[in-house]
């Protein structure tokens, strides 16, 4: 039987890659993206940074350093071929003291592993050559790191997939769905629509729906909260591009940076604080239920008993402007409080296994006739396009089969 009707949920950028990626492999299919907000990249994908990732950070051999490598080349082409914003501005990775040398080394095998182009160790007195107003004890150059706009990137998608034949129903949120007789009907709440395949790429509500068509239970998404600030306009010249602190490797947040947006400004952030809803933007922006759900999970209790700590100061950053800025100050000795405003926050769907851990790879599942993707953190963006093609060979390959 060919595949006619593929549904995909989720009109966020790896959403729409996946349903652009389907129009070019399957051209006679019928492909439907379905999404319950009104606009396409409403949540992760419009508070997304911008930056498109050369590769640095994921575990070599892993689905994220070989679908981050190739997705960023497949970017930089698309944003080419249609005149999208691109600017390849590179990135500073800086060891703040001795004490995180050894770190920076780790990193730097790390991203040799994954065939970073370009990148080169830089000593003290260079750190400056690159980034003026930025210190630190070495740092690592990574000049194919690069910025871009995701939200226009996922409108351009949006529109290749209209131009190719295929449908977005905006506002349209799924319900639940039923597998039955080879066939998946997803219940919108006004009809019932009929698949041959579904593809769900719902992000901060991947689990939930997941679930809901007969998934397993692990892992649960736990929504944390990355809050900004910003350079005010008179000050962005304290930052040519991207300021990055080594990672703690015991956790996938890369800790407080520097961001040049494509429009100029400089975003200072994210920490990672709870959010007490799964799209709670604001501190003010709170969902019993949901954050019931949150701390009621095994895995999530399992977290918070080994790293407390790191929650706390997580948690102080967050209430205390002066804790935040002096994270930054590390690399950017001369940032002072008045040279900064607010901007706006976004939230990490972190995947969390029962047993309490932080799911660091993509992982995607398959439910009879249908795929879930169930992580896609960062650099989910950057990797956006490989992802595609990764979920339609594993669409393709499973109806062969």
């Amino acid at each position: 039987m060919t595949i006619e009707r593929i549904g995909v949920v989720g009109a966020g950028i790896v959403g729409l890659a996946v349903a652009r990626r389907i129009t070019q492999v399957l051209p006679g299919a019928s492909v439907t993206v379905l999404d319950k907000e009104r606009s396409v990249a409403s949540h992760q994908t419009g508070h997304n940074s911008g930056v498109v990732h050369a590769g640095l950070y994921y575990a070599p051999g892993s689905l994220k350093a070989e679908l981050c490598r190739r997705g960023r080349a497949m970017m930089a082409e698309y944003c080419a071929d249609h005149d999208l914003p691109y600017e390849t501005c590179g990135k500073l990775v800086v060891a703040a003291n001795a004490g995180e040398l050894a770190a920076l080394r780790h990193l730097e095998q790390r991203a040799a592993g994954n065939q970073v182009p370009g990148l080169r160790r830089v000593a003290a007195q260079e750190i400056r050559q690159i980034e003026p107003h930025a210190v630190g004890a070495a740092a690592l150059h990574s000049p194919a790191t690069a910025i871009s706009d995701f939200t226009v990137v996922a409108r351009a998608l949006a529109a290749d997939i209209e131009r190719a034949g295929g449908r977005l129903l905006l506002g349209v949120p799924m319900h639940r769905a039923l597998q039955h007789g080879g066939s998946v009907y997803v219940d919108t709440g006004g009809e019932s629509l009929r698949f041959d395949r579904l593809v769900l790429c719902a992000g901060l509500q991947s689990d939930i729906v997941a679930r809901s068509v007969g998934d397993v239970d692990e892992p649960a998404i736990v929504p944390f909260r990355g809050e900004y600030l910003r350079l005010v306009p008179s000050r962005t010249s304290l930052v040519r591009a991207l300021i990055y602190p080594v990672p703690d490797p015991a956790y996938p947040f890369l800790g407080v940076h520097f961001t040049k947006r494509i429009d100029g400004s400089v975003d200072i952030g994210p920490n990672a604080v709870l959010a007490t809803a799964r799209e709670g933007y604001r501190r003010r922006d709170v969902s019993p239920g949901e954050l019931w759900n949150t701390v009621s999970w095994p895995g999530f209790r399992r977290l918070a008993r080994q790293h407390w700590r790191m929650g706390l100061e997580e948690i102080a950053g967050s209430m205390s402007r002066r804790v935040f800025l002096s994270r930054a100050q590390r690399y950017v000795p001369e940032l002072g409080s008045a040279d900064v405003e607010s901007a706006p926050s976004g939230v990490r769907a972190q995947a969390v296994d029962r047993d309490g851990t932080l799911v660091d790879d993509f992982r995607i599942n398959s439910v009879g006739s249908v795929l879930a993707v169930r992580n896609a953190p960062s650099p989910a963006a950057t990797s956006s396009l490989a992802i595609a093609e990764h979920v339609s060979d594993l669409l393709l390959s499973s109806h062969r089969d």
